[in-house]
């Protein structure tokens, strides 16, 4: 494999590895009695900031958050654990990986509730990107997560480029009858 052509020594993914603990009070709670999921990303931003500054060593902010789907709710009691680690690093960005799961503390019980990936910009003291070192992967795992950060970027631009045609070439006009079957009703002055 070739050496990259920076002067910035390679961090592993073990250096930059975060967990974030909390105990979720009855504050956190919704009408609902369950965690509030703004909440949860607040805390997932939290740890991926933390990770991401570790491994950069500059200020880091959010770029996006993909995939949030909370897969079990939290509940008031129960004890938050944040897992994070770098996935990908490009020149200035970084692709935090965060595993949430929740345990009853009474129980013992734990439940994976989600898995997220936060993207982040390492900023100078200028508020300018700042070249982040390069990834060392050490485990098979850190390999694996880094090809899935490809994919899912390469996936993302894909995704986005077909959207963007889509959307240019849309006429309302041609494509009113898609709403027929759908949840929806239409305004008079629509067409």
């Amino acid at each position: 494999m070739a050496e990259l052509s920076t002067n910035v020594p390679a961090k592993s993914v073990s250096y930059s590895r975060t967990t974030l603990t909390e105990l979720m009070i009855p504050a956190y709670a919704n009408f609902g009695g369950k965690i509030h999921g703004g909440t949860l990303l607040s805390l997932m931003d939290k740890v991926a900031y933390a990770c991401a500054a570790r491994h950069a060593g500059e200020y880091c902010v959010t770029v996006s958050v993909d995939g949030v789907n909370f897969r079990q709710p939290v509940e008031v009691g129960e004890l938050v654990s944040l897992m994070a680690s770098v996935n990908y690093v490009g020149r200035t960005s970084l692709v935090i990986g965060i595993k949430v799961i929740a345990e009853n503390v009474k129980t013992g019980t734990v439940k994976h509730t989600n898995t997220s990936y936060i993207t982040m910009v390492a900023k100078n003291e200028a508020g300018v990107p700042a070249e982040v070192p390069p990834l060392l992967l050490e485990t098979a795992d850190d390999a694996r997560r880094f090809l899935e950060a490809i994919k899912r970027k390469e996936l993302r631009a894909a995704y986005s480029e077909h959207f963007d045609n889509e959307r240019t070439r849309m006429l309302l006009a041609e494509n009113i009858a898609q709403l027929k079957n759908e949840r929806c009703v239409l305004g008079t002055g629509i067409l």
